[in-house]
């Protein structure tokens, strides 16, 4: 798979990345951690290097367990791990980046990004000059080597920018949910700013898995996203009927076609999950499917039958 540059800075990732959320347990129901070990694993083995996982995730499990799966393999794999919103402050960024090096057992992490804005989830208001000054701080110090947000508006976005580069911005992006490319896309263009889209199959949504009537556990997070629920379930699903001939053409699954699609759009890699090794080389395979404009323009329209009936909301589930 061939690596792109990550905003303007001398990090390559692959464009597929491998995702890290269920590794982590929490929210997700049987998760079982050798599982995890070996999908990381198979996914490092079919060519995704990059792997995504975050301080929350089980608090530090899911970066333990990404440790455990590739640490004898540290110089060919990029790490990318978040601070979580309550640890914004000065002080707190820098515990927190130690920690994270820590359970990852590295001396460096690739990517460091902020979780969430400040204040998200009823927490703390920390000026982002604060923050930034923390991170910029790691960066000098050679524990972090690029510097990303996730979760943030334009003009967050906009604000954390003046306090130092910010390389890659990580929102909920996919064929179903599509609110990035209004403002947060064309100024990621305009500044050379890297998006790691999160959620690329609309939670399991875009692999066609889930048929009419299927119910989430209610400790499942998926019970909460809209996408499942109701009409929006109904009109994704008449959206992925649609779209299976043209993944057919391409000896594809409506998964890989899906990601396909995702990183053919500007500035645009896909952080996809997995449960299980097949899942995680699946994956992987997407890389190597090449769409036609005729063919990302039909499937842009597809995609939009879904999207243009969702209502402004910028959160997947309702929490």
């Amino acid at each position: 798979m061939e690596k792109r540059t990550i905003g303007t800075s001398d990090v390559k990732i692959t464009p597929i990345l491998m995702g890290t959320w269920q590794a982590g347990k929490r929210m997700w129901v049987g998760i079982e951690d050798d599982d995890s070990i070996k999908t990381i694993r198979a996914a490092f083995e079919a060519g995704i290097t990059t792997i995504d996982t975050a301080e929350v995730y089980g608090d530090g499990h899911s970066e333990r367990i990404v440790a455990e799966a590739l640490s004898d393999v540290r110089s060919q794999v990029e790490y990318a791990t978040k601070v979580f919103a309550n640890h914004l402050k000065y002080d707190q960024v820098i515990a927190a980046c130690e920690r994270s090096l820590k359970n990852l057992k590295t001396d460096y992490i690739d990517l460091y990004q902020i979780h969430w804005p400040s204040g998200a989830f009823n927490t703390e208001i920390v000026p982002i000059e604060e923050t930034m000054n923390a991170l910029n701080f790691l960066k000098e110090q050679g524990k972090i080597r690029a510097i990303g947000v996730s979760n943030f508006s334009r003009e967050q976005l906009a604000q954390a920018t003046q306090y130092g580069r910010i390389d890659s911005l990580q929102p909920p992006y996919s064929l179903f949910w599509r609110p990035v490319e209004k403002e947060l896309m064309p100024y990621c263009v305009e500044h050379q700013i890297s998006i790691l889209a999160y959620s690329p199959l609309a939670q399991g949504l875009l692999t066609g898995k889930f048929s009419p009537g299927h119910q989430f556990d209610p400790a499942d997070n998926r019970a909460k996203n809209r996408l499942f629920q109701g009409e929006n379930f109904e009109r994704a699903q008449q959206a992925l009927d649609k779209l299976r001939p043209i993944a057919e053409r391409h000896n594809a699954t409506l998964a890989q076609l899906a990601l396909a699609w995702l990183i053919a759009q500007p500035q645009t890699n896909a952080i996809a999950g997995a449960r299980y090794p097949q899942q995680a080389k699946d994956n992987a395979v997407a890389g190597e499917v090449k769409l036609s404009d005729a063919e990302l323009a039909e499937i842009d329209a597809i995609g939009r039958s879904v999207t243009d009936h969702l209502d402004e909301s910028k959160l997947m589930w309702e929490w």
